[in-house]
């Protein structure tokens, strides 16, 4: 992905895909390059986290839109809409920040100089442009949210609210963790299962390593045939590929589907990844948002 930077070093990454449709706006931040000091460092936290302050969520907000270009002639950020993340399925047409905040895992959106964000910190977020008729929507996928079909709903609200043909549509798959590092339980593929012709492709298993148990096999004899218990499975699940399938699935054109390579949990020095921190973490913002003519 190409990476846009202010003069603070203001971090931002965007999808080649995207980055020529003239009219769009959108950028997947990272964590470099803000005034959040509880991140390690200048962190650009955009989430309002519980050890962050609001003043400085604020000033990271502001900065990552101005850098991206979603300012008026007064130097002013336009309107942010963003949601109360339930992983849910919940997907939200709007045409200018609601009263209260919403709750849903999605937003779409045909109106000019209106940013519409989702946050993510391990969880896969999604941007969506239809280039004909100039409407963009972001998702966000975390396991639960990819059994419910979020992304397949978001494709299927913006042909219902916009007319959006799926072969019109040009997505990018931004950071989130990978399978590399994304351990989950049996009953997470079970679910999959019950929901996916492919599920089995999605999911890889390994046998857990134990140097102790492979040179001292005797200390861990059973009664069980033939004489020695299993070793426990890892069960590991890569939810960037779920997502794209599901974008295939949906009719959007393999070749317009754009996969960032980078893993939250593997690439801390950029991202935030609430796995790999463990929780005290900030979160990241994908935001997309329609210029005027």
């Amino acid at each position: 992905m190409p990476v846009k930077s202010s003069k603070k070093q203001l971090t931002v990454l965007q999808a080649e895909s995207l980055v020529k449709i003239p009219w769009l706006v959108h950028g997947f931040s990272t964590r470099l390059g803000g005034f959040s000091p509880v991140y390690g460092g200048n962190a650009l936290n955009l989430g309002f986290t519980r050890e962050d302050s609001r003043k400085s969520v604020e000033r990271n907000r502001s900065a990552f839109l101005e850098t991206l270009g979603a300012i008026d002639k007064r130097g002013e950020p336009w309107p942010l809409v963003t949601l109360r993340q339930v992983h849910s399925g919940l997907i939200h047409c709007v045409s200018k920040v609601p009263p209260t905040q919403l709750a849903g895992d999605g937003l779409i959106t045909i109106t000019p100089s209106l940013c519409i964000g989702i946050q993510s910190a391990d969880c896969i977020p999604i941007i969506l442009s239809d280039r004909k008729r100039r409407a963009v929507g972001v998702l966000h996928a975390g396991w639960r949210g990819t059994v419910k079909r979020i992304v397949e709903k978001g494709v299927g609200e913006m042909r219902r609210w916009f007319g959006t043909r799926p072969r019109d549509i040009q997505a990018a798959i931004g950071p989130g963790v990978h399978s590399c590092c994304y351990e989950v339980g049996a009953e997470v593929r079970d679910q999959f299962e019950s929901q996916f012709s492919y599920a089995a492709e999605l999911f890889r298993e390994t046998r857990e390593s134990n140097p102790v148990r492979e040179k001292y096999p005797m200390l861990f004899l059973s009664a069980r045939a033939p004489g020695h218990s299993n070793l426990p499975r890892q069960l590991f699940l890569d939810l960037p590929e779920a997502n794209r399938r599901q974008l295939i699935s949906a009719g959007v054109p393999p070749k317009n589907i754009n996969v960032s390579r980078l893993c939250t949990v593997c690439r801390v020095d950029l991202l935030f990844s609430h796995r790999a921190e463990k929780g005290r973490t900030g979160r990241m913002m994908a935001v997309a948002s329609i210029r005027q003519r």
